[in-house]
């Protein structure tokens, strides 16, 4: 990937050497400099200050998005090969590196790609980019939760190394600095002895606490240490903090679609499940939210406002102000999983929802299962006025989660370059995604949508009407691969045309499986 874009920026005129200039004049059909409506258009974003870094965008984001919107538009076709690196910083007035690294991004995310010696091109869709699904509408009534065995079915095989693993989200192998954490793991060790055995019991190990609440910061949250309970995984953070919010027969909101496990979680503490209506993009409906907080007793409401599972949309940051406030006022705790909140695609992370908590009635839950090591089980929970509750529970439940783990994690994201390793990490996720929603583009049948995540390793397809997801998961089994059917994701078992693909790993073999997957979702197809 490097490779290729040191060549397509040694072929765009700039400072390299031996640069071939356009041989037709600027302005002439069949060339490649800007049309008239990208000149305007970002001569005029250049003007109404889009492009400069406002916000906490970067500067060559601004410009890989205005990009972006005109080939959306049709500025730019597919195949047709767009303005040189230096054409475009000489147009924006802005620096060969930002250009470069605009482009860079757009080939992450499959919008271009680098030809060697000769450019930046439009990458070419096979089919036209299909719609996204619909805002949700669920029947907004409290139901018991059923869905323990098929979830548990679901598990199994997703854990069979002998299937093509398109179900769970779990980064691939390659993706994770798996070997570095080792030996970061082995040293602290040698270098702690007994402390690496010993109980750490709540609120957990201090040095991982510590850490914690100065990566809070970058996410627009104030925490101190001893305000972070650490867990064995964000799941028993999320269970911690439904105990301490509901008891047995109460009512908990959550998104629909929203993450199976929270659902058996539900289940097991033998609560009741109210689904909200959820926008694919901007997250939880707080209209339907407001409403069903009228009509019906909420003793706390569930939530994933950055990178739903399975979704992949992100809540806008005043929407996530306007959340806190509405629960606020009626005194309703928010559970929030942030778990993905790291593998965004992009540079900046945003905020949680818990940076607008004035009350300490958001509990945030997340862990490094996503980003560093999903064997490792470290997770944590900042439960505000909750945090003596939630401290007992945990030690009721296990006393205290494994040292050892948690002192490799908090040296790690001390001192082996955590940062650098989420930014390689999130450009690889971005172009696996891409990569993922092309080849569903590709091979499922006319009809299919799906989802546009704004992070995360989820990718949330709509079948056309009449498919059943669970008849797809039996053949897809068969088949030799695992998917994660919609039903998973309500308490009712809605979502009976839907499935959940994981972009978290890719090669040959999986694109293959994605090709089967789509030949087995046209024989479902009605008609």
């Amino acid at each position: 990937m490097r490779r290729r874009r040191a060549e397509a920026a040694e072929h765009n005129p700039g400072r390299h050497s031996g640069i071939r200039r356009p041989t037709v004049p600027v302005g002439k059909r069949g060339n490649c400099a800007l049309p008239r409506v990208y000149r305007s258009g970002l001569n005029g974003a250049m003007r109404s200050g889009v492009v400069a870094k406002t916000g906490g965008i970067c500067l060559y984001e601004s410009v890989a998005a205005d990009v972006a919107r005109l080939i959306d538009q049709g500025a730019f076709l597919p195949g047709q090969r767009i303005p040189s690196v230096r054409a475009l910083s000489r147009q924006l007035g802005v620096s060969i590196a930002t250009v470069i690294e605009a482009y860079g991004l757009l080939e992450d995310r499959g919008c271009v790609e680098a030809r060697p010696q000769s450019g930046y091109y439009v990458r070419r869709r096979p089919q036209g980019r299909p719609g996204e699904p619909d805002i949700s509408a669920p029947a907004m009534s409290p139901t018991r939760v059923s869905v323990s065995d098929l979830v548990m079915m679901v598990l199994r095989d997703a854990g069979n190394p002998n299937l093509v693993p398109l179900g769970a989200t779990i980064p691939g192998p390659e993706l994770l600095p798996t070997d570095r954490l080792n030996r970061v793991l082995a040293a602290v060790a040698r270098r702690k002895g007994a402390l690496g055995s010993s109980y750490a019991m709540p609120p957990g190990c201090e040095a991982l606490r510590v850490q914690l609440a100065r990566r809070a910061l970058e996410a627009g949250c104030a925490l101190v240490p001893d305000e972070i309970v650490t867990t064995n995984g964000c799941q028993e953070a999320i269970t911690l903090a439904l105990q301490v919010t509901c008891q047995p027969g109460d009512t908990v909101a959550v998104e629909s679609p929203t993450y199976y496990n929270f659902l058996q979680a539900i289940e097991v503490l033998g609560l009741r499940a109210l689904e909200i209506p959820t926008h694919p993009r901007d997250g939880l409906s707080l209209e339907a939210l407001r409403y069903a907080l009228d009509q019906t007793p909420i003793a706390a409401c569930l939530a994933i406002p950055n990178v739903n599972n399975p979704l992949g949309g992100c809540m806008p940051d005043e929407r996530k102000r306007e959340l806190v406030e509405l629960l606020a006022k009626r005194d309703v705790p928010l559970i929030e999983d942030d778990i993905h909140g790291e593998l965004v695609f992009g540079d900046e992370r945003p905020k949680v929802a818990k940076a607008f908590d004035r009350r300490g009635l958001v509990l945030l839950c997340s862990s490094v299962s996503k980003t560093l090591a999903p064997g490792y089980r470290v997770g944590w929970i900042a439960a505000g006025r909750f945090q003596g509750r939630v401290e007992h529970r945990k030690a009721v439940h296990n006393l205290a989660s494994p040292t050892l783990p948690q002192l490799a994690v908090a040296e790690f994201l001390a001192n082996s370059g955590y940062d650098r390793h989420l930014r390689r990490l999130r450009k690889t996720a971005a172009r696996q995604m891409g990569q993922l929603a092309e080849a569903v583009v590709r091979h499922f049948p006319q009809g299919t949508r799906m989802t546009r995540p704004q992070g995360g390793l989820g990718l949330w397809v709509e079948l056309p009407a009449g498919s059943d997801a669970l008849v797809l998961y039996d053949r897809a089994l068969r088949a030799g691969i695992t998917i994660a059917p919609g039903p998973l994701f309500s308490p009712k078992q809605r979502y009976r045309n839907f499935v959940r693909l994981n972009a978290g790993q890719w090669s040959a073999r999986t694109e293959a499986a994605v090709a089967v997957l789509g030949a087995l979702a046209a024989e479902l197809c009605p008609g």
